[in-house]
C-alpha cells in the first residue's frame, strides 16, 4: 500500500462532509454568535470504536473551538456538532474521524468481565489505558483534576483485594467519563479538508426592515391648485422615531435618485402620466444626474446625511435600494450607449417581464463592456458607503450576471466587510440558491406564497435546514411589488396571521409601509395595490395606524424577537404536529451552552392561518427535544398576550383570528 493511497481516504474515513458546496467552491454562512451545525459520515474498518470531533478556525489560522459530534443516525455512521463562532471573517472548519480505544475498551470489559473471559486480562488493560490518558502531555493534556480522577481509577483497576466486578465499575464512574469526555483519548486522528465558513455580523442573520418611499411622507395635495408637493428626506425623517418606536431596525428607501421624463409612467402604471405625476423611482436618471444622484425635490446630500444621522440616533440602520437599470434620460444613456441592447430598429430595448412592460427602464446589457459597467457600479456604491448606506436591497439581481455579482460583492465586502446585501430575487430557485452564495448576505423568499399548513411546514424546514447553510431568508407578507390573495381576502385577521409567520418564522423579517393601516385593495388583474406608491405618492394618516392594532402587533413581535435568542437562530426551527388543517405550530429552541445569556430559551409558536374562523384542536410536542422530561408539566408563558399556562407533551389550543391569531409562548420547566 502506497502514502498515495492512505492520503485520499485516511486512516479513519471522513466523508460526506456537510454544509459544503462544490468541495468549497462556495462558503458556507454563519452570524456571530450563530450555532452552526456540522455534519458528517465517520466509520473504519472492524469493531473497534470510533468517534468525531468538528473543529473551528479562526481566519488566522488559530484553532477557536472543537466540539465532540454525536451520532445522530445509529448504524449509519452520521456524526452532527454545532460549533459558534465569535466574530467576523473567513473561517474554516474541519471534521476529525479518530478511534476511541476507551470507548472499545468499556464495550468489551463489559462483556468478557460478565462473562468470566479475560477477566484479568481486560482489567489491567483497562489500567494501562487510563493510566496512557493520565499521563499526556502537550495540548491533549488532561486537567490536574481529570488526571488526578484517572489516577484513582487505575489504582482500583489494579487493586486486587476489590471483587473483578468493582474494579471493573472503578473504571466506569462518571467523573471518569466526564474526565475522558472533556479531553479524550484519540488515536489514528484523520482530518477531513477545510472547508470555507463565511462570518458576518448578527443583523446579516437576524433583525426587522422597515420600507418606505421618502417623497411620500410629508407629501400634501393642494385642493385649490389640483397640485402635490412631495416629501422631502427631512420629513421622511420626521417618521423615524414612529418607526423605531416599532422596533425596527433597518429603515430601508426605496430608489432615491433623479427620476427620468421619457415615457414616464402614470398612475397605476399608466402609459399616460398627467402633470404632476411624479413617475416610478425605478425610473432612474435624468439631467439632474443618475445612480449617484438624489432626486431635487427630495433634497440633497445634506439632507440625506441629516436622515442617516437620526436613524442612528434611534438605533437604525439605512439601507438603500440598489436598482441597475435607467430612464431614457439618464447620462450613461448618451455617454456609454454600449451599455444597453440595441434592437434591430436601432431603438435602445426596454425592460419587460412579462406581462409587465416597463417603457420608461432601460436595462444594462452586461455582455457589453462589463468591466467598464462593473466599475461604474463600484464607484456609485462607494458614494452610499460613504455617506452612510450599511444594506443595499438589490432590485431584481437574476437579471444581471452571477459573475458580476461574484466579484462586486467580494469587492465590497473586502473594503466593507459590515456592508449587507439583500437579493430581491423571486424567480427560479437554483438561481436564488446560487445568488446566495456568490455572496448575498439575504434573500427575499416564497414565504409570500406559502399559505397552507402543508406549503408553510414544508418550507420553513427548507430555508431552516437543506438551505440554511448559503440562503439566509428574509420574510416579507407584502411588498409595494407584491400584494398577495391571501391578504387581498384575509382582513385584519390575514395582516396578522402573516406578521407573526414572517416574524417567528425568520430571524430576517420585513414590512413595507402602510403594512399597519391594512391596505390590501389590489388594482385589478394583478398583485399588487391599486393606486401603486411606485406611481404617485401616498401619504397615509398615522394617527390610524393603531385602529386596527397591527402596528402595536409589529412593535410587541420586534420586543418579543429581541429577547429571545432562539428567535435570532435561523437551523433551530422544529416542526410540530396538529390535529387542524388550519393550525401550524413549530418551535425554536436554544440550548444553554448556545445560548449569550447562558439559559436554554424555548419559544413554541402555535397560529391559526384562516383568518376568518376560529379553529381549536392539538399540538404534539416532543418534550425531550428542548431538554424537558418527556412528560414534564412546564410553564407555558404566552409572550404575546402575557397569560400564563400550563402545558404538557399534548396542547390544546382554540385560536379566534378576530381576537388571537396565534399563541407566542416561552416554554419553562415547572
Amino acid at each position: 500500500m502506497t502514502s498515495t493511497s492512505i492520503t485520499k481516504v485516511g486512516r479513519i474515513p471522513v466523508v460526506d462532509v456537510w454544509p459544503v458546496a462544490e468541495a468549497g467552491r462556495f462558503p458556507a454562512k454563519a452570524a456571530v454568535g450563530e450555532a452552526f451545525a456540522v455534519q458528517a459520515t465517520v466509520f473504519r474498518e472492524g469493531h473497534d470504536a470510533v468517534a468525531a470531533t468538528v473543529v473551528l478556525t479562526r481566519p488566522d489560522g488559530s484553532d477557536h473551538s472543537w466540539q465532540r459530534m454525536r451520532d445522530i443516525a445509529p448504524g449509519l455512521d452520521r456524526y452532527e456538532g454545532t460549533v459558534v463562532p465569535d466574530r467576523p471573517g473567513d473561517w474554516t472548519f474541519r471534521v476529525e474521524g479518530w478511534s476511541d480505544p476507551y470507548a472499545t475498551w468499556v464495550h468489551d470489559a463489559a462483556l468478557k468481565v460478565a462473562a468470566g473471559v479475560d477477566v484479568e486480562l481486560m482489567l489491567t488493560e483497562g489500567a494501562l489505558l487510563l493510566g496512557r490518558a493520565a499521563a499526556r502531555r502537550g495540548p491533549d493534556a488532561m486537567t490536574a483534576a481529570g488526571a488526578s480522577t484517572l489516577k484513582r481509577a487505575v489504582a482500583e483497576l489494579r487493586d486486587t483485594t476489590l471483587t473483578p466486578d468493582a474494579r471493573l465499575a472503578a473504571g466506569l464512574t462518571p467523573a471518569v467519563r466526564d474526565a475522558l469526555a472533556e479531553a479524550p483519548l484519540r488515536e489514528l486522528v484523520t482530518a477531513s479538508a477545510a472547508y470555507p465558513l463565511r462570518v458576518d455580523r448578527p443583523l446579516a442573520l437576524h433583525g426587522s426592515w422597515y420600507e418606505l418611499f421618502p417623497r411620500s411622507h410629508g407629501a400634501t395635495y393642494d385642493e385649490a391648485t389640483g397640485e402635490w408637493t412631495s416629501g422631502t428626506l427631512r420629513t421622511a425623517a420626521d417618521e423615524l422615531p414612529r418607526i423605531a418606536q416599532m422596533g425596527f431596525d433597518v429603515v430601508y428607501l426605496t430608489p432615491i435618485h433623479p427620476i427620468g421624463t421619457t415615457h414616464r409612467k402614470g398612475r397605476n402604471n399608466s402609459l399616460d402620466a398627467q402633470p404632476g405625476d411624479p413617475g416610478s423611482p425605478y425610473a432612474i436618471g435624468s439631467a439632474d444626474g443618475g445612480h449617484d444622484a438624489i432626486e431635487p425635490s427630495l433634497g440633497t446630500f445634506d439632507d440625506f446625511d441629516a436622515f442617516v444621522a437620526r436613524a442612528a440616533s434611534l438605533g437604525l440602520e439605512v439601507a438603500l435600494d440598489v436598482a441597475l437599470q435607467c430612464s431614457p434620460d439618464h447620462p450613461w444613456v448618451t455617454e456609454h450607449p454600449e451599455w444597453f441592447t440595441t434592437r434591430a430598429d436601432g431603438t435602445i430595448a426596454y425592460a419587460e417581464n412579462p406581462p409587465k412592460k416597463y417603457q420608461d427602464i432601460y436595462p444594462l446589457n452586461f455582455d457589453n463592456d462589463p468591466e467598464g459597467i462593473a466599475a461604474e457600479i463600484r464607484r456609485v456604491l462607494q458614494v452610499w458607503i460613504d455617506h452612510g448606506v450599511t444594506l443595499f436591497r438589490v432590485d431584481n439581481p437574476h437579471t444581471k450576471p452571477l459573475s458580476f455579482w461574484e466579484w462586486l460583492l467580494a469587492d465590497v465586502r473586502r473594503d466593507h466587510p459590515d456592508v449587507i446585501f439583500l437579493s430581491e430575487a423571486f424567480t427560479r430557485p437554483s438561481m436564488m440558491l446560487t445568488l446566495a452564495k456568490v455572496g448575498f448576505h439575504q434573500s427575499y423568499t416564497y414565504f409570500t406564497w406559502r399559505n397552507t399548513k402543508e406549503e408553510l411546514e414544508e418550507y420553513l424546514a427548507r430555508v431552516g435546514g437543506e438551505e440554511a447553510p448559503w440562503l439566509r431568508p428574509s420574510f416579507w407578507p407584502t411588498t409595494h411589488d407584491i400584494l398577495p390573495p391571501y391578504l387581498q381576502q384575509g382582513g385584519v385577521g390575514g395582516f396578522a396571521v402573516r406578521a407573526v409567520l414572517a416574524a417567528t418564522g425568520s430571524p430576517t423579517w420585513g414590512v413595507y409601509s402602510g403594512y399597519e393601516l391594512v391596505e390590501n385593495v389590489p388594482r385589478p388583474g394583478v398583485e399588487e395595490q391599486v393606486d401603486n406608491e411606485k406611481y404617485e405618492f401616498r401619504p397615509r394618516d398615522w394617527s390610524q395606524a393603531d385602529r386596527y392594532g397591527i402596528s402595536l402587533l409589529i412593535g410587541r413581535l420586534n420586543e418579543i424577537r429581541r429577547t429571545h435568542p432562539a428567535l435570532q437562530q435561523l437551523r433551530n426551527v422544529r416542526i410540530h404536529p396538529t390535529s387542524d388543517p388550519a393550525l401550524v405550530a413549530f418551535s425554536r429552541h436554544l440550548p444553554a451552552e448556545h445560548s449569550p445569556t447562558g439559559r436554554a430559551d424555548t419559544v413554541v409558536v402555535v397560529v391559526n392561518i384562516d383568518p376568518w374562523t376560529t379553529r381549536d384542536g392539538f399540538v404534539q410536542l416532543d418534550l425531550a427535544e428542548f431538554g424537558l422530561a418527556p412528560d414534564a408539566a412546564v410553564t407555558a408563558y404566552d409572550v404575546l398576550s402575557r397569560e400564563t399556562y400550563e402545558w404538557g407533551p399534548q396542547v390544546y389550543v382554540r385560536l379566534d383570528p378576530q381576537v388571537r391569531c396565534a399563541h407566542v409562548v416561552h416554554l419553562g420547566q415547572r
